[in-house]
This record gives structure tokens, C-alpha cells and sequence, in this order.
């Protein structure tokens, strides 16, 4: 059985009501732009995968208290299964088409991750007051620029940010950030501390943190090998972070529900 058939935990409310959905449903009711499925799945598969992905997004939604369509960030975000990808990569953003892929038999737990990657890249362009790069990651540019909008949502990811690069004096770099910088070093390469990196990992452990479960969206933060080696938040940095992640997503789940009430 292929790591997409097999079973995964979940601990969380049943969505579908016990019916089985298809990627069509999934689209628009997560506000997708466009779903794109491989030429070799299976209808098997393509079933299999589009109950767990709605129940991985449902339960996204539910953690960072927003509407379901603002997962498809106003549909702009296309959803890809199955389709191309790198061996070994569960999944991956790729920000020129702004396409969210996940594996076909290796997408599991990676989906918070690559969302956030999409977030990330989406955001940058209203978290400064001049114009961004197409492809840029506000993560990446809040640690180069300083001119930051001034409104709720900006200044709340920016206290987000600096919480998460930088320690208490907003002087220096923060442990997490440290920790990822050795394991570059132990690795000869940059990947660990990239902003938008270092970033996903605090976002994951986030959700994986919250009491509704689910294997496929996020795994591997607490007990994994990388957790091991200090390549995510610490249970004493996460417990920082927490209130930062969830002020900035409760803020922006309000504006997206005032903005749906008054259309």
C-alpha cells in the first residue's frame, strides 16, 4: 500500500459527514484558482487523496479561525497532485506559477509546510508600502526592509517576524534562528535558515501544536529527525511564537469575514 493509501491519524471533526468528496469540491470550497491532477492517478488515488486533502484544509481552517476560500488566497493558488515532482520531495511551492504540489505517494504531512510557503509569498506584497518582487517572500524581505505598513494586519506579522528571527533585545539572532544556521554550517549548503524556511517549520509546528490532529497536514515537528537536531522551535520558543501566530491570524479571519458579510 503506497504512503497516500495508508491510513493516517486524524483527531478532528468530520467534515464530510462520512460522504466522500472530489477535487472539484475541494476547489471551490477552499477558493482554489485551479486544481491540477497527474495523468496517472487513479481514481482510486484521485478519491483517496481529495478526502484528505479537504479534511487537512477544513482542519486549517479551523486552527487559524479564517474562511475556508481564504486558503486559495483569492484564488490565486492552484492545487497540483500527482503531478510532476522530485523524488523524494513530499511537495513543493513553486511561486513563478503559484502552484501548491503535492506527491502523489509522498505528500503526507507536508501540506501545512508548502502552504505557508504559498502565504508567505502571497502576503509580501501588502506588507510594504512600495512594490515587491512577483516572486518574493515577505519573510525574506522583512529581514532587508524596514518600510513596513502600517496597518493592524502588517504590524502584527511584523511582531510575528521578529519574534521569530530575532531575540529579546530585536538586536541579535534568535536561538531558533542560530540553531539553523549550525545545521547549514553541518550541511555545507543554505537551506535551514532561509527566512521563508525557517518560517514553514515555526508554521508547522504551530498547527501540529493545536488540538485537533491530522498526519497529513503537518508531522514529524516534535518527534522527528529535524526536531531532533533543533531544526524547528523549541517547546519554550514555541510557546512565544503561539500568541503572535494567533493574534496575526485572528486579525485576518476577521477582516476576510467582514469583507464576506458586506459583499
Amino acid at each position: 500500500m503506497s504512503q497516500l493509501m495508508a491510513k493516517k491519524y486524524r483527531r478532528g471533526p468530520d467534515y464530510r459527514f462520512g460522504v466522500d468528496v472530489d477535487f472539484a469540491e475541494v476547489r471551490a470550497t477552499f477558493g482554489f484558482r485551479a486544481i491540477s491532477l497527474g495523468r496517472w492517478v487513479s481514481a482510486e488515488e484521485c478519491q483517496r487523496a481529495a478526502n484528505l486533502v479537504y479534511d487537512a484544509l477544513a482542519d486549517l481552517t479551523q486552527i487559524l479561525a479564517i474562511p475556508p476560500e481564504a486558503i486559495g488566497l483569492r484564488q490565486t493558488l492552484t492545487l497540483a497532485f500527482g503531478q510532476g515532482g522530485q523524488l523524494g520531495v513530499q511537495a513543493h511551492y513553486q511561486s513563478t506559477t503559484r502552484t501548491l504540489a503535492l506527491a502523489k505517494n509522498a505528500g503526507c504531512g507536508a501540506l501545512a509546510h508548502e502552504w505557508w510557503h504559498a502565504f508567505d509569498h502571497y502576503i509580501s506584497r501588502f506588507l510594504f508600502t512600495s512594490q515587491v518582487s512577483r516572486l518574493a517572500f515577505a519573510s525574506k524581505l522583512w529581514l532587508t526592509r524596514e518600510d513596513i505598513n502600517t496597518h493592524p494586519m502588517n504590524q502584527a506579522l511584523n511582531s510575528l517576524f521578529r519574534h521569530l528571527f530575532l531575540d529579546a533585545s530585536a538586536h541579535h539572532s534568535s536561538d531558533y534562528m542560530k540553531r539553523a544556521i549550525d545545521l547549514d554550517n553541518s550541511a555545507g549548503r543554505l537551506y535551514f535558515a532561509m527566512p521563508e524556511e525557517l518560517s514553514a517549520r515555526a508554521f508547522e509546528h504551530y498547527i501540529q501544536s493545536h488540538t485537533l490532529q491530522n498526519q497529513y497536514l503537518v508531522n514529524g515537528t516534535k518527534q522527528g529527525e529535524l526536531a531532533k537536531l533543533g531544526g524547528y522551535p523549541t517547546d519554550d520558543e514555541a510557546r512565544l511564537l503561539a500568541p503572535y501566530f494567533s493574534r496575526y491570524f485572528a486579525i485576518l479571519g476577521q477582516a476576510l469575514s467582514r469583507s464576506h458579510d458586506a459583499d
